[in-house]
């Protein structure tokens, strides 16, 4: 059979930038190891299979290691590819997915996402995470799924190279590692993951999704513009409405095409 399939830098501008992911639209999802084998192929932080289901889509992510529960890039490449190139009339679109209904809405600069937000809470810095950092932080919190870190500048965090195997073995799925900045943003994070096969994603949304209730409660205000300062580097809007968030990027197409399954 062929599957179209098109990769997009999510939160770019331009081209060579922020986070591609692969998007492959189905009438119907195909088996789990098929889904994760094609994802393995694919070779990207993420890729996203949508399903069309009465007007709207369900949507489900995959790494090239394992299925998770939440992915913004890839959610908002898939946003792109329905309102862009399936159904340009369209401004809206709703993704069903493992962490419930997710809006996306075309904007004036890009498009909308509407998130849950993930609350965190202060917690002891875990044994093993100085040494996986090799910088003590200033403040550790977690959540169900990640670490967050809190560095002393932003030049930390722009300079930090941590060890990754290291980063492996702790007891959540990923670090966030993230200061305040000195510069034209509101903060500044970078995002390991290698134990969803990810040793740094470029761009996260579903990081932002706790750095934006984090940073709320310590700058008092709830719009920030952010910066994950990875090799590629990306810019997201965020706001925190009550117990969501709104993420607002940009997507550039680099491919569009078929693959043979």
């Amino acid at each position: 059979m062929r599957v179209r399939m098109f990769q997009a830098d999510a939160f770019a501008s331009r081209l060579f930038t922020g986070n591609p992911a692969a998007v492959m639209p189905l009438d119907t999802f195909l088996a789990d190891t098929v889904l994760q084998a094609i994802a393995r192929e694919n070779n990207l932080a993420e890729t996203a299979f949508v399903v069309p289901e009465d007007g709207e889509y369900r949507v489900r992510w995959f790494t090239p290691a394992t299925e998770v529960p939440l992915c913004g890039h890839a959610t908002l490449a898939s946003a792109a590819v329905i309102m862009e190139r399936l159904e340009p009339h369209r401004d809206r679109v709703i993704f069903h997915s493992a962490s419930g209904p997710l809006t996306v809405t075309r904007s004036d600069h890009g498009y909308v996402m509407d998130f849950p937000a993930r609350r965190t809470a202060s917690v002891t810095a875990p044994r093993g995470l100085v040494g996986a950092l090799g910088t003590v932080p200033v403040d550790v919190a977690a959540d169900a799924h990640n670490y967050l870190a809190v560095a002393e500048s932003e030049q930390v965090v722009r300079e930090l190279a941590p060890d990754i195997a290291a980063i492996a073995r702790l007891d959540r799925s990923g670090v966030i590692v993230t200061a305040r900045s000195n510069g034209d943003y509101d903060f500044v994070s970078r995002y390991f993951a290698p134990a969803k096969g990810i040793p740094e994603d470029p761009v996260t949304g579903g990081a932002h999704c706790a750095l934006a209730p984090y940073w709320s409660t310590r700058l008092r205000k709830t719009a920030f513009r952010a910066f994950q300062a990875s090799q590629r580097g990306g810019e997201v809007v965020c706001r925190l409405v009550g117990d969501r968030v709104e993420l607002e990027g940009n997507c550039v197409f680099y491919l569009e095409g078929e693959v043979e399954i």
